[in-house]
């Protein structure tokens, strides 16, 4: 059995209107326990007819995308059958709302502003969508239900303190737009009671069976790793927990390369956000050995560590790399590694259509500033090595293969 105390929402930000107030609340959740890049503040279109917010706040991540509209109950409380209707009301009104915003992202991109302060251009076409209604009132009544569903569009409606649960039980946006998708289109629940059906799902993710893997990734072999998609305990906020935070820091603030754009940036962020929170600290732990470890050489030698993982489907591959130091060399060498992993894994699969490839490279520096510098190298698709090139990174990288792919 675990047992764990539901703090109370966050306060309301002074000095604003409440309804104003506990969209910024919301916003400051999702952004501070999960990361600013992937919450979008509302954004105006103009239609024929005037003008179209589009939105309170967004989330994107991947391909998954949520509408999320904040409402918040001003004025005197009246009893439990009028604080129902209310409730309910403002929730089937914002169910409406998240599906026009939608439809309209369908019909025409938009613009919105992420909480990093950068600019997407969003594509309704290029996600899929679930609404999601926060609702903000201070004295819910017992067993209150709101149904929002629509037609085209499955919604969740929320306590403020359950949205402030999630992003804080899974400390990733990724985690929490996976978790809202899987309860979509569920039953709905009383407000206030989805940390009883998040434990109750944790619950049976704990007990479940490890899934299966294609027969092509097991050949690899390595270790068929396995953990539930949603922790019992909190995701922690220790050093080891917080390794990936850095990394995902890293990637948001570091200037944009040629020809890359904050869509390529948000896709980079979304697939390390991928990794299962289950699995971060021990992760966090691991690359910080490797950092320690890639430093213990005599000058002008260099060390690599690397540990990288495979979905079941053999379709996606992340790799992290640590190596003494940074460099042009360091560089192209980190790039024939990432390169030849993915070749060999869909020749494997014979999958190059559908597969992709993350690496993440890490340098210890030595001036202060930071503890590391952070690389990253996407590859997908076949990415049309010849025979020489395989050779030439097999020679250097499979002489002895003490690297394992996990699963």
């Amino acid at each position: 059995m675990f047992v764990r105390s539901v703090p109370a929402a966050l306060p309301l930000p002074e000095g604003v209107d409440q309804g104003t107030g506990a969209e910024m609340a919301a916003h400051r959740a999702a952004a501070t326990w999960g990361l600013p890049d992937f919450v979008c503040h509302s954004a105006i279109k103009r239609v024929s007819s005037g003008q179209r917010e589009l939105g309170d706040r967004m989330l994107l991540t991947g391909s998954r995308g949520v509408v999320v509209q904040v409402k918040s109950r001003e004025g005197a409380y009246k009893d439990d059958a009028s604080e129902r209707n209310w409730l309910r009301n403002r929730g089937a009104k914002a169910a409406r709302q998240a599906k026009g915003t939608v439809r309209s992202l369908r019909s025409a991109p938009a613009e919105f502003e992420n909480g990093r302060g950068q600019t997407l251009t969003v594509d309704g076409n290029d996600y899929q969508w679930i609404g999601v209604v926060v609702l903000d009132h201070d004295r819910i009544p017992d067993d209150t239900v709101v149904d929002c569903a629509l037609p085209g569009l499955p919604c969740v409606a929320l306590a403020r303190r359950d949205w402030d649960f999630l992003f804080d039980q899974l400390r990733s946006t990724t985690a929490v737009v996976n978790y809202l998708f899987r309860v979509a289109n569920m039953d709905s629940v009383a407000l206030g009671d989805e940390p009883v059906r998040y434990y109750d799902l944790a619950a049976a993710d704990a007990d479940a069976p490890p899934g299966e893997i294609s027969p092509e990734v097991a050949e690899l072999g390595g270790i068929h790793f396995s953990v539930p998609l949603l922790p019992q305990a909190p995701v922690g906020s220790d050093r080891a927990h917080r390794v990936m935070r850095l990394i995902l820091e890293d990637i948001a603030i570091s200037p944009l390369g040629q020809h890359m754009s904050e869509a390529n940036r948000l896709l980079l962020l979304s697939e390390v956000d991928e990794l299962p929170v289950g699995a971060r600290a021990e992760w966090g732990q691991l690359l910080l050995d490797m950092l320690r470890e890639v430093r213990q050489v005599p000058p002008s030698h260099c060390k690599w560590r690397w540990r990288r993982s495979i979905a079941p489907s053999g379709t996606r591959q992340m790799i992290f790399g640590c190596a003494t130091r940074f460099g042009p060399d360091i560089q192209a060498a980190f790039q024939s590694y990432v390169l030849l992993r993915h070749h060999e894994l869909h020749q494997q699969t014979g999958l190059a259509d559908q597969t992709a490839t993350l690496g993440v490279l890490l340098t210890p520096r030595t001036d202060g500033t930071r503890p590391w510098d952070t690389t990253l190298l996407r590859t997908e698709g076949d990415n049309q090595l010849t025979p020489e090139e395989v050779k030439q990174y097999s020679a250097l990288w499979n002489r002895q293969r003490t690297d394992a792919a996990g699963t």
